[in-house]
């Protein structure tokens, strides 16, 4: 089968560009055999292949990136890698406590992954505990706070609220009225992150950048076929999220949904003076259609917010030219103590999405694996998901593996044009009654 849609960012992430410098490993050519092969080097791809090393240290394991390492959408999220459940279908936003207990663990053990990765390998991503601020500024947004406290009350979390007068202490801002603040939660330079993993895997992984399949066949062999050559596998594991519908698997239950930010120059002494709180933080809006926001290591401030949908994941520049104006206005509101802080990037990146909030994991088809769909937990989902997977291809058993397994596949989108109509109309919508959490 054709694969009809691929991978095609926007060149203006800022994070890629400010990220130590690596030099992508070269293209695939001509034909290779092998038992494993991964397609999508991000947090799940990354994870997978050096897990199939690991379990499988005499096997070469191939893993294919369409684009550049770190470049993709792995490298375009806020870097926040977060710990806590967030069940934005449940009144306390925790629900079933044995399911919240579950994706607890996922999210620790995602964390502790990297942690140790960070560590061992002494990659420079500036990877941080600095837990999370979680703020509102509209009633709305306050009753989510208040109802999520209840159920980090149930879960037996550590939380601090802080109401307004408070927070300049904390973030160096009066825009809001209250914030909960939760310790869990890491803070990353998500590009620099995916680069340093991918320059660390073990001695049997191909890493093949810069090759966009083209083409599968699938049977006793998997062949993948790009534009100068091809790949065989015994096992083929697609880490690819949204793009793995272009595969042939899970048509018509993902959604990519792009979210956009803008980071700013570095900060002058003066400026950081003005703006006060901590030096390294990060925030995120009560109301999923809100703004966030990040202080960086360097001083930069980063706001995230607006979406659009992209049917075929690729980037769109009309967004772009709009969206900036956004991030703009959002930033004004914010930040009147810097009013000649510009942006130096902008860029868009997406989030593989499903209606009913749900990942695929397991088998997809015979000889045929995935990890897909982290609905915006890239980093530790992904993360974690990935190396699950390759215990699972290894036979190992694990509480978190038979969770997994057992847990609700997305579910079916509309057709179309009810699809589009309907999710575009949603996004509108959602954005228009955050109101000033934008």
């Amino acid at each position: 089968m054709r694969v009809t849609a691929l991978p095609a960012d926007d060149s203006t992430c800022g994070w890629f560009h400010l990220s130590p410098p690596r030099k992508p490993m070269p293209s695939h050519t001509g034909t290779t055999k092998a038992r494993w092969v991964v397609v999508g080097a991000g947090f799940t791809g990354l994870a997978s292949a050096r897990q199939l090393a690991l379990n499988f240290p005499h096997d070469e394991i191939v893993l294919v990136e369409a684009q550049e390492v770190g470049y993709g959408a792995s490298g375009r999220n806020a870097g926040f890698a977060i710990d806590l459940p967030h069940d934005i279908g449940a009144d306390d936003y925790i629900g079933d406590i044995a399911t919240a207990q579950k994706c607890l663990s996922l999210n620790l053990t995602g964390q502790k992954i990297l942690k140790s990765l960070v560590e061992e390998f002494q990659i420079d991503c500036h990877l941080r505990p600095s837990g999370k601020y979680q703020a509102a500024v509209e009633d709305r947004g306050i009753a989510v706070l208040d109802a999520y406290r209840r159920g980090l009350d149930k879960l037996g979390q550590p939380y601090e609220m802080i109401e307004g007068a408070g927070l300049p202490d904390h973030i160096g801002i009066s825009f809001y009225k209250k914030a909960l603040f939760t310790p869990g939660t890491a803070l990353v330079q998500p590009s620099a992150l995916v680069k340093g993993l991918a320059n660390c895997l073990p001695p049997n992984v191909s890493l093949y950048e810069h090759t966009p399949i083209t083409d599968v066949e699938y049977g006793d062999k998997i062949v993948l076929s790009h534009a100068n050559g091809r790949i065989i596998a015994d096992t083929l594991v697609l880490a690819n999220n949204a793009f793995g519908q272009r595969f042939g698997f899970l048509q018509g239950t993902m959604l990519p949904i792009f979210t956009y930010a803008s980071l700013t120059r570095p900060l002058t002494t003066a400026e950081q003076e003005r703006l006060g709180g901590k030096e390294f933080w990060g925030l995120i809006p009560a109301d999923p259609f809100g703004t966030t926001l990040r202080r960086t290591h360097d001083n930069r401030i980063l706001v995230r917010n607006s979406f659009s949908f992209n049917r075929d994941g690729r980037s769109k520049q009309e967004y772009l030219d709009r969206f900036v104006q956004c991030h703009r206005t959002s930033f004004e509101r914010r930040f009147p103590m810097l009013p000649d802080v510009a942006f130096e990037y902008t860029w868009g990146g997406s989030l593989a999405m499903s209606r009913n909030h749900m990942g695929h994991f397991g088998q997809l088809a015979p000889n045929v694996y995935g990890a897909l769909c982290c609905n915006g937990l890239g980093v530790t989902r992904g993360t974690v998901t990935g190396k699950l997977l390759a215990d699972h291809l290894a036979g190992k058993r694990d509480p978190l593996i038979d969770f997994l397994l057992a847990s609700p596949k997305p579910n079916k989108n509309p057709p179309e044009p009810l699809l589009s109509l309907g999710v575009n109309a949603n996004l509108w919508l959602g954005q228009h009654r955050a109101g000033r959490e934008v």
